[in-house]
């Protein structure tokens, strides 16, 4: 799951390059990153055609970054070219990122994840609306590794399909949502920097997210690819969107707020402070198992 006319090494910014740096890893990443490129492979077409979800992060019209779950049947992501990536039905009316999609132009990032294999690849690009959803003209698409994703089986779908609950608003978590948060062994993460948007994966045991406060939640940052793309634009900007899915009821709360990560004797923690909530019910039609844990997680 590569991309297509692999290039000579992709030009970090200055933040993911400063981090580099100060860990000693810019060798490594400079070769872990030959494998970015801006277009999409046959074997990474196939891979996308037999997903049934796709994550998206993006800012809204009002500057606010989210991270979103799109579903749909298989092939309802589809690369239409070398370069191009058709989304079917594009993103749903009850979530926070509707309307984002312009036809001027969407900085987006997407994450391709399969639980059932423990593959991902991402993909970001630039999203415009199209008849049958949305177009993304891909501009760096790469694969990772399958570090602390949890093994889950996709067993079926809400045929009342995504979004049938009341969608509930806020600006603080309530409790019910702090136990969903520390319960929470998966959570996706959506930033924004001088390169445009990133969607990360974050797995671990429950309770590797700690709840400090209704409006703060930190999180270790586990070891990793050592391009510090997310952590790379948390130095730039400090914007970004949380999403934790319920794998079994299809529950989904996405998160907005400011992060920042701090360096310190146990080693990177990101910090982040909540201003919105928005937790959807049934928000994904999609229905997994229970888990089976990566056998690297780190202790919570």
């Amino acid at each position: 799951m590569g991309s297509h006319d692999t290039q000579p090494g992709p030009a970090y910014h200055p933040g993911s390059l400063a981090l580099q740096g100060r860990f000693g890893v810019r060798d490594l990443a400079a070769h872990v990153g030959r494998s970015i490129a801006p277009g999409i492979r046959p074997v990474a077409a196939a891979f996308l055609a037999a997903q049934p979800m796709l994550l998206l992060g993006a800012a809204d019209r009002s500057g606010r970054v989210w991270s979103s779950l799109l579903a749909g049947a298989p092939g309802f992501v589809r690369a239409t070219g070398p370069r191009t990536l058709s989304v079917a039905g594009g993103v749903p009316a009850h979530d926070p990122l509707a309307g984002a999609v312009t036809a001027e132009g969407t900085a987006v990032g997407t994450l391709a994840l399969d639980p059932r294999t423990r593959r991902r690849m991402r993909l970001n690009g630039t999203a415009r609306p199209s008849a049958r959803g949305m177009v993304i003209e891909a501009e760096r698409v790469f694969s990772n590794c399958p570090k602390y994703l949890h093994r889950r089986e996709w067993y079926g779908s809400d045929p009342a399909g995504p979004g049938t609950g009341a969608v509930r608003h806020g600006e603080v978590l309530t409790a019910d949502q702090v136990r969903r948060v520390r319960a929470a062994d998966t959570f996706f993460v959506a930033t924004v920097g001088p390169d445009g948007a990133e969607t990360s994966h974050r797995g671990g045991n429950p309770g590797f997210v700690r709840v400090e406060a209704p409006r703060e939640l930190t999180w270790r940052d586990y070891p990793g690819n050592a391009m510090f793309l997310t952590l790379g634009n948390l130095e730039s900007d400090g914007r970004a969107g949380l999403l934790f899915l319920d794998w079994e009821t299809g529950t989904t709360l996405q998160l907005s707020g400011l992060a920042h990560t701090e360096y310190g004797p146990e080693g990177r923690v990101t910090r982040f402070r909540v201003e919105r909530t928005v937790e959807t019910p049934a928000g994904s039609p999609l229905r997994w198992s229970a888990v089976d844990r990566s056998p690297i997680d780190p202790a919570a």
